[in-house]
Parts: C-alpha cells; sequence; structure tokens
C-alpha cells in the first residue's frame, strides 16, 4: 500500500523495537489523513480495540428481525398499553430503553418502570449474543454512537417508540408516601407509550407552562416529578453523594471540526427519570439477594484511607472545617462539601471529591454502592446499551418465570463477567474522554496565543493543570512556563499541596485564580499548554507558540507507540461522525449518567 507520510494506517506488529530487525509492521488498511478531524472517532475506537463493525453472523441474525411486534411475541404477556407510559429523554436519542408511569392511590405512589425486553430477542450464544458480549456496552461520542445491538433492535424493536406496541420487562413498586417501597413485584409486558418526551419539554411542564404536542400527558410527568422529589430528598438523608460535576457538550459541524463548547444544563427532569431508574435498579437488587442465588450486582467499594486523607487536607487548605474522619463518610463528605457551596472552589472540590472515589464495577459479591449509599443496587435499566443489564434480565426472568428457558449462570461465570464488562465499562469511558480531549485541543488551536481566565485544578511537581472557566476546558502550565521570572525554581509542597518559589516567595495551589495563555495544542494527543501570562511578554509568547507549534506538527507524524501485543493503529478512512442538531440546551441533550 502506497501511504504517504502523515497517513493513519491500521498495520499488525511484525517485530517490536528490542527485535534485532527493529520495530516492524504490515500496513492492513490504508486509512487517510491524520489532520482529517473525521477521522479522530475511527482512531480512537481503533487504538482502544473496540469493535464497530458486527459479525456477518450478527448482520445475519438480525435481518431477520421485522420491525412490528408480532401477536404471538405478545402472549402470556400483561397488557399495559392502556397505561399512559412516557419516556423521556434527550433530544438526539434513538434508543429509548425505559418508561415510566406514575400513579398515586391510597397507599401512595404506584411506580412502573417498564424497561425494553431485550432478553426476549437476544438470544444466549446467538450470533448478536456473542457480538454485545464483546463490546459490553454502547460507546457515545459527540455526534456518533457505536452500539452494542443492530440498529433493528437498539433503534427499532426493542426502542420504546411512542405510539407502538413493544415488550418490555416491568418492575412494578408500590411505595408510600414518604418514598418507602412497601411491595414490589416483576414481569414480562407489553407496552405501548404514549408521548417521546424531551427532557426540555419535561422541564417545562413541571415549571408549569405549556408544551401543545405533550398535552395529554402532562399529570403523568407533574406526579413523576412529585415523586421523584420525594426519593432524592430520601436519598440525600439516606447518605447518598451529589456530586454535581459541570459538563460540557461539543458542537460540531458536518467535517467534524468543534465550533463550540457549551455547557449543558442540568435540569430536574433528568432528575426525575434518574430516581425512577434508582429505584427500579435498588429493587431488582433486592430481590435477586433475598433469593439466595448467584446474581450481578452494580458495586462501589469505599475510598481508601489515604485518599480520604488527601481530600481533607485539600478541603483545610480552603478553609474547610468539616472532619471527614468522624461519622458515615458519605453525610460528612455532604457536608463538607456544603461549606463550599456558592464559592468557585466548589467546582474544583467536587472534581477532587469525585477523583477520591474508587471506581463502580460490576460483580457477583455485593458489596454495595458507596456513592449512591444503597446497600443492594444493580443495572437493569438500559439492556440496550449496557451488557450487564441483559444479564440481570435473564437471573430476574428464571425467578420469576421458573419454566421459562431463563437460566442461571454459575458463580464462576458471574465472576468472569464482571471482570470483563468492568473492563470494556472502562475501555468505554477512556475512549470516549480522548476523542473529548481531542476535540478540545482542535477547538483551541484557533486560541494559540489568546489570554483566558481560569483556576487551577490540579497541581503536580511538573507543573499546574488549569481550568478554563468559559469553556470548562483544562490545559497544563508546565514548570518553566509558571513563574512571572523566567526560569524560575519551583519546590512541590506535598503538606500544603503547593508549588513554591523560595526565591521570590511565588506560590500556586489548587482553586487559585490564574490568567493564563494558550502557547500550543497537540491534537494527535488531545493535549492543550498554558502559560502563565503574568510570565509572558508579546514576544516570549511568539518564541514559545511558534517553536511548540512546530513540535505539534512533527508530533502528529510520528509512527504510534508500541501497544502492547494487540494489533496498533493510526490513521484511518473517512469515519462516520455526524451532523450535529445544536438546538436548544434547554430541550435537554446528552445522555444518561452512568452511576
Amino acid at each position: 500500500m502506497n501511504a504517504a507520510n502523515g497517513e493513519l494506517v491500521s498495520a499488525l506488529i511484525q517485530t517490536y523495537p528490542d527485535d534485532k530487525k527493529g520495530f516492524q509492521g504490515q500496513v492492513q488498511e490504508l486509512i487517510g489523513s491524520a489532520n482529517d478531524p473525521m477521522m479522530d472517532i475511527k482512531r480512537i475506537l481503533l487504538t482502544n480495540n473496540i469493535p464497530h463493525e458486527f459479525s456477518p453472523g450478527c448482520l445475519k441474525e438480525a435481518e431477520k428481525f421485522s420491525e412490528n411486534v408480532s401477536d404471538n411475541d405478545m402472549k402470556n404477556r400483561r397488557d399495559l398499553r392502556s397505561l399512559a407510559f412516557i419516556t423521556i429523554d434527550g433530544a438526539t436519542a434513538k434508543d429509548f430503553d425505559d418508561a415510566i408511569y406514575v400513579e398515586t392511590n391510597t397507599m401512595g405512589f404506584l411506580l412502573y418502570v417498564a424497561i425494553a425486553d431485550v432478553s426476549h430477542y437476544v438470544q444466549v450464544n446467538s450470533a448478536i449474543d456473542k457480538d454485545a458480549y464483546e463490546r459490553g456496552t454502547s460507546v457515545y461520542y459527540p455526534n456518533h454512537v457505536t452500539p452494542m445491538l443492530p440498529e433493528v433492535l437498539s433503534n427499532g424493536l426493542c426502542s420504546l417508540k411512542p405510539n407502538v406496541p413493544r415488550l418490555s420487562l416491568v418492575a412494578e413498586m408500590q411505595m408510600n408516601f414518604a418514598g418507602d417501597v412497601q411491595s414490589s413485584q416483576f414481569y414480562e409486558a407489553v407496552i405501548e407509550s404514549k408521548a417521546r418526551v424531551t427532557y426540555g419539554e419535561a422541564q417545562e411542564i413541571i415549571d408549569g407552562s405549556k408544551v401543545d404536542k405533550i398535552q395529554h400527558v402532562e399529570d403523568e410527568i407533574r406526579r413523576a416529578s412529585d415523586l421523584a422529589k420525594i426519593l432524592m430528598a430520601k436519598r440525600f438523608r439516606d447518605g447518598s453523594l451529589d456530586l454535581e460535576i459541570p459538563e460540557t457538550q461539543l458542537v460540531i459541524d458536518a467535517g467534524g471540526n468543534p465550533v463550540d463548547i457549551i455547557r449543558s444544563e442540568r435540569l430536574f427532569a433528568h432528575r426525575v427519570i434518574e430516581e425512577m431508574m434508582l429505584a427500579a435498579n435498588v429493587a431488582v437488587a433486592k430481590f435477586l439477594s433475598a433469593k439466595n442465588i448467584p446474581a450481578f450486582y452494580r458495586i462501589h467499594e469505599p475510598p481508601n484511607q489515604m485518599a480520604i486523607k488527601m481530600l481533607e487536607t485539600y478541603m483545610k487548605n480552603f478553609g474547610g472545617t468539616t472532619q471527614l474522619s468522624q461519622g458515615k463518610l458519605q453525610k460528612r463528605l455532604t457536608k463538607a462539601l456544603e461549606e463550599f457551596e456558592g464559592k468557585p472552589e466548589a467546582i474544583v472540590l467536587h472534581i477532587l471529591t469525585l477523583r477520591s472515589m474508587s471506581q463502580a464495577k460490576y460483580s457477583h459479591e455485593n458489596v454495595g454502592h458507596f456513592g449512591l449509599g444503597f446497600e443492594f443496587y444493580s443495572h437493569f435499566t438500559s439492556p440496550i446499551r449496557r451488557y450487564p443489564d441483559l444479564i440481570v434480565h435473564r437471573l430476574l426472568k428464571n425467578q420469576i418465570m421458573p419454566a421459562s428457558k431463563y437460566r442461571l449462570m454459575s458463580v464462576d461465570d458471574l465472576a468472569t463477567a464482571g471482570t470483563w464488562l468492568s473492563a470494556c465499562e472502562q475501555r468505554a469511558v477512556k475512549s470516549e474522554r480522548q476523542l473529548v480531549s481531542i476535540k478540545k485541543a482542535r477547538f483551541m488551536h484557533q486560541f494559540l496565543g489568546k489570554e483566558f481566565e481560569g483556576m487551577i485544578s490540579s497541581v503536580t511537581k511538573f507543573g499546574v493543570f488549569v481550568l478554563l472557566r468559559q469553556y470548562e476546558i483544562d490545559g497544563l502550565v508546565r514548570l518553566e512556563d509558571l513563574g512571572p521570572e523566567k526560569y524560575e525554581k519551583f519546590d512541590f509542597d506535598e503538606d500544603q499541596l503547593r508549588l513554591v518559589s523560595k526565591r521570590s516567595g511565588h506560590s500556586y495551589g489548587i482553586g487559585d485564580a490564574i490568567k493564563i495563555t494558550v502557547i500550543s495544542v497537540d491534537i494527535g494527543a488531545g493535549q492543550i499548554n498554558f502559560a502563565n501570562s503574568t510570565s509572558l511578554n508579546p514576544e516570549d509568547a511568539a518564541t514559545r507558540r511558534d517553536t511548540r507549534s512546530a513540535v505539534v506538527k512533527k508530533t502528529d507524524k510520528k509512527e504510534p507507540k508500541k501497544p502492547g501485543k494487540k494489533p496498533f493503529y493510526a490513521r484511518f478512512k473517512k469515519g462516520s461522525e455526524k451532523k450535529e442538531d445544536s438546538k436548544s440546551k434547554r430541550r435537554g441533550q446528552g445522555k444518561k449518567r452512568r452511576r
């Protein structure tokens, strides 16, 4: 293949650097220019070994599915089509895997959570099932989804679209007026969503406005909102953490170029759906645990003591007085963060608190969920996009339908699945962050030499990371670009978590405001470099910018680093980024959070 310098290719490694032949590989595919922003997604998919093409067997099985639910499929299910179920999702969503319906009675609230019945269509060990297990999860990038299931299922038969019958697995929960679950039951059903509602539309109803096209479900939205307020207050009283990290949304044009970065608006409507899903996940986990069978949980272990001590040090440096070592840790953390509510440091402290937490994962051993404060928790509500939920559906059906085809899994198989699916999730999250970093670096290229106001979000021995308030973008200020004086030497004070210059007395710590100049970007690595504006005169800024920019151009053409024993990838053909519908933030774009 005639690959030109600067083009991306996929290659199969033949010899490694320590071999006498050197680091060699055979080009498998000529992809395209490294500078083409349409290559970003495919580059990330391949470098992270994320499957993005379905197997021939999977595609062949998918061809057998029709667009509509058959009468035969609806047999022996509860018919809930008369209930006014609704879906509430982002404006651009297509895979509607959950629908809710809330009514009140003399006992309190009766909540129905209907989840797409993926297990009815995806048989164990089928080609579709094997592809889904290999992927583990759908992966979400700006304007692009790499789905876990073929589109005929994810956006078709398994998507709870309005005004058409859909198969579902229902969690029905009777709660009192305090939000305590009095009883729950689970069963197969057929439902018919009465409206596809966006987060923004739901919020307008909650705020008392009118939205003509969903007037017929206004009461359902308001009842769901009333229940969500009760459940949320109860959850926080019981010790659930509420870490609100600012989220941004990239606005991408048809050519894959980022044209704007806007802060995503966190609406109460998001919380409405979140609370309903949390309630269903807890109810299912309790049910499976009570059956004393090998089950599959979403667990989140408590943070280690070293991380908490470090976090406590951060908070003391900011003037915090709450002791994290006394009482229930979740409640102490909440109280400590409340001390900074409304202050500039709050954002950084929420980020630092999140960083101190352990990673949530999947396991057959239930140790509870620290962050949510739940003793029992599973993932049940998103089988279209998460394979663990599909496992839980099958286990649940085994218990509620003893004579069915659904079988239990052994402890060993569940342990293996927990390890693999946790790794798949981490791989997806890592790739999502990498793609966003690359797009942000592309976006900041236009601002080379420009000044911004920022806040120091992290301090290391080699420099400080600064968060730009305008775009929620992080960049690095290296030691040589930090001091007001050229070549000023800084020491890292581990106790105070600051960089300090003994000669001048200048010091920098987390939460400090700082004015920076953008001096370079490395698009391939998704890195942005700043310099302290007070350390630069115009001539210095131009010199550093020109020097660093030249380095970036060279590094774009370097061979990729050795990634281990798997094939390495770099440089790809025209990707599948789609033009974004960049309409109103308030109309509720974005995906549901991972918990």
